[in-house]
């Protein structure tokens, strides 16, 4: 299954790039992140444990393990890469695009996500998983990141 987040920032592509790729700090910068605990590094991919409150009346927390690497190749689409390795969203991929526009960015973030329960089918847990966290946590992330952009921090 294939959703994709994203909002528009008035701040330029490097700037979030820059602030969304710092995710051992994420836990400093997201209130709704409890904690960043990275368990490897090789260059500039680091595997990390990441454990968030899912926001809203409904605050579940949450943890997954996700290999993360960014990807600056390309600068009019920066990318953020995030591969679960762990916990139950384990084979997860999301990649989020970082793009210019005339008056700052446009990002948006790919999930992409398959995991077939019997008698359930291949759509039900991923459509489970967006709708009540996937969804909530990411639309929280990417406010959170638009703000801290916006006002230079």
């Amino acid at each position: 299954m294939h959703t994709s987040i994203g909002v528009e920032v008035a701040a330029s592509p490097q700037r979030f790039f820059e602030l969304a790729g710092d995710v051992p700090h994420w836990h400093e910068m997201l209130p709704h992140y409890r904690q960043v605990t990275v368990r490897s590094r090789d260059g500039d991919r680091i595997v990390a444990t990441m454990a968030a409150r899912r926001p809203g009346r409904l605050a579940v927390p949450v943890s997954w393990r996700a290999e993360h690497w960014p990807d600056p190749t390309d600068p009019d689409d920066l990318r953020l890469h995030f591969r679960h390795v762990g916990g139950a969203t384990r084979g997860m991929n999301v990649v989020w695009h970082i793009r210019p526009t005339p008056t700052g960015s446009s990002v948006t973030i790919e999930h992409e996500f398959s995991r077939r329960l019997p008698l359930l089918g291949p759509n039900f847990f991923p459509r489970l998983v967006d709708r009540l966290f996937v969804r909530p946590i990411a639309g929280r992330t990417l406010a959170t990141f638009k703000a801290l952009a916006e006002a230079g921090g």
